[in-house]
């Protein structure tokens, strides 16, 4: 089938280099038309689902995408921005068309030959996705990940997770992703597994799935295992398929993976890395010692080490930022000369989290370098406050964000969503923090809410919480 798009494609003009963006929920579609613009020759540029119109059309505008692969759902937001985008030639659509004239692409492929000669590229220089990562402070940003770049990724989480011919791979998190292309697809097509591609996490449905098709790996974000680590008892789902779950795209609260393991008896590898490096970079053996609150070791092929802000590397157990070297690192950002250069330390990429490395080379983020509260001039991370906070049985999910004052310069903002029927008081989350945290770390502001702002993801979204604090204090200075 993808090579049947592949010649669709090429005989709608699509050539070597050109763009094409692929705006669909994950089906068999979006890793069909994937591949097929891969054969081609052209680059993937995937577009996340829960984007507003605004900030789709910068994508399609910046990445100078050509054609657009779309899924009908979204016709109306296509509609809405085509005329501003006169490069966007060709319009085809996984499902039916309404009002564009888009060519649906069951006949588009419909007369094509299912054998198709793939276009020869440089795998070091050709780019093969050009993934947008979040501005959280401005234009988001497009990684380009060479064809060398993603198949030295894949082959490194080869040698490291054991996936198996017969494995059935459950992936809910969104194809649009690094995380969810990557590890949820890439891998196991290389691998010769099997892929249950899940449109959106609903607890239920995937449960549902899971032991339908007794899938047998399931991959998530922190946020997934939380609500299923707290799924009553008589609700408990039957994960006996599983042999192995993943967790990446955020932090694991130590705590919540204790509840799950214990609640289904499936081990949870916790492993780490940004879009730029393909994107994984580190994880918890399978077979060795799994720490908790740790990424593991740097997968076979990648180097990791930890910095000071000049670049010199730190000693053991030194709190630094984390830097990666590997062929999986990106080729830049797209059209951001100036944004490429500051990413990098010569060969090594910066990530922003800060971290340490402990004497059996497992690696540890204790906090985004941009997440990070100043407390009377003092290194206060969020992170070390949260995983207290939640070893309080009614805690669901919890962040911790800065707080302007003007004693302290900041303080620390608790964020709290409890558990249905669960409650809890200030003064007991204080207490709790007050036994197990400095002074300086301790919470000034405790704050309940129903659920915490959320990325397409799962990630929480700080930057959401940082906006409302704002907002409430009449100084929004979010950039448009």
């Amino acid at each position: 089938m993808s090579n049947k798009v592949a010649n669709a494609l090429k005989s709608t003009g699509v050539i070597l280099g050109d763009k094409v963006a692929l705006y669909c929920i994950n089906s068999p579609w979006f890793v069909v038309a994937y591949y097929g613009i891969l054969k081609v020759g052209a680059t993937v540029v995937p577009i996340n689902l829960l984007l507003n119109v605004n900030e789709i059309e910068y994508i399609l505008s910046n990445s100078e995408s050509k054609t657009l692969i779309y899924f009908d759902a979204f016709e109306q937001n296509v509609i809405s921005m085509k005329d501003r985008l006169p490069h966007l030639k060709n319009l085809v659509v996984i499902g039916q068309t309404t009002d564009l004239g888009a060519r649906p692409i069951t006949d588009i492929i419909a007369d094509e030959n299912s054998a198709f000669a793939i276009a020869e590229v440089d795998q070091e220089e050709h780019v093969a996705s050009i993934i947008y990562t979040s501005g959280t402070t401005g234009k988001p940003k497009g990684a380009m990940l060479t064809h060398r770049n993603l198949l030295h990724n894949v082959n490194s989480i080869l040698q490291s997770i054991d996936l198996r011919d017969n494995d059935i791979f459950l992936t809910v998190l969104p194809m649009f992703h690094s995380f969810g292309s990557t590890v949820g697809m890439n891998t196991p097509i290389a691998g010769g597994a099997t892929i249950i591609a899940v449109p959106q996490f609903m607890p239920d449905e995937v449960a549902k799935v899971i032991h339908e098709t007794q899938a047998t790996i399931f991959m998530g974000v922190p946020s997934m295992y939380t609500i299923f680590a707290n799924i009553p008892g008589n609700r408990k789902p039957d994960f006996s398929s599983l042999r192995i779950c993943f967790s990446g795209g955020a932090a694991l609260p130590a705590e919540v993976m204790k509840r799950f393991e214990t609640k289904y008896n499936v081990p949870i590898c916790e492993g780490d890395g940004p879009t730029e490096c393909s994107p994984v970079t580190s994880i918890n053996p399978i077979y060795g010692e799994r720490k908790p609150g740790s990424i593991g070791k740097a997968i076979p092929e990648v180097q990791m080490k930890i910095v000071d802000q000049d670049g010199n590397e730190m000693s053991t157990d030194e709190i630094g930022e984390i830097v990666v070297r590997g062929e999986n690192v990106m080729k830049g950002y797209f059209k951001m000369p100036k944004e490429t250069a500051e990413s990098f330390f010569e060969e090594w990429y910066r990530t922003g989290d800060m971290g340490y490395v402990d004497d059996e080379d497992y690696f540890y983020i204790i906090d985004r370098n941009k997440d990070m509260i100043i407390v009377n001039g003092m290194n206060v991370y969020p992170r070390m406050i949260e995983e207290v906070i939640y070893q309080h049985v009614a805690v669901l999910e919890v962040a911790v964000v800065p707080e302007p004052d003007d004693l302290h310069g900041e303080v620390p903002r608790a964020v709290i969503a409890l558990k249905p029927q669960e409650s809890a008081s200030k003064n007991n989350i204080l207490d709790l923090c007050r036994r197990n945290l400095g002074r300086h770390q301790i919470p000034r502001i405790v704050e309940f809410v129903d659920q915490l702002p959320k990325s397409p993801t799962g990630k929480i979204l700080k930057r959401e919480l940082i906006r409302k604090g704002e907002i409430e204090r009449g100084i929004d200075i979010r950039i448009n």
